[in-house]
């Protein structure tokens, strides 16, 4: 068992807020498409809980929860991945090659929120 984490693209009428996405009639969420997939990333999983809890998050578990980025969080994460200042909770380095994937994920977030979607964050263990 590990850390799957995900980007999704929604359409606006589905996103709820910042914790919820819309399901539709077959009890799954609406969402439009993958937009990145992570594998144990724990330490970009630690930057999205501390996101979550500033939002006012209250679950205890920070696990199957819908997390709404928005263009603000979007410029935040990128200083503190260009600033190195990303909570340190991986047994993995947060090498360069991590840094530039991440921060295309960013850019394609922001393509994605101009084009008139909402983008959310998703993980499981």
């Amino acid at each position: 068992m590990g850390l799957d984490m995900y980007a999704w693209q929604v359409a606006k009428e589905d996103a709820i807020g910042d914790f919820e996405i819309a399901k539709g009639s077959d009890g799954r969420f609406n969402i439009q498409a993958e937009m990145a997939y992570w594998r144990k990333h724990y330490d970009l999983h630690q930057w999205m809980e501390n996101l979550y809890r500033a939002k006012g998050g209250t679950a205890e578990s920070f696990n199957l929860i819908q997390l709404r980025l928005t263009m603000a969080d979007l410029n935040i994460l990128e200083l503190d991945i260009k600033a190195d200042t990303m909570p340190s909770s991986s047994p993995f380095p947060y090498d360069e090659e991590t840094k530039q994937a991440d921060l295309a994920v960013i850019a394609s977030a922001r393509e994605t929120i101009n084009d008139g979607y909402a983008v959310y964050y998703d993980s499981w263990w």
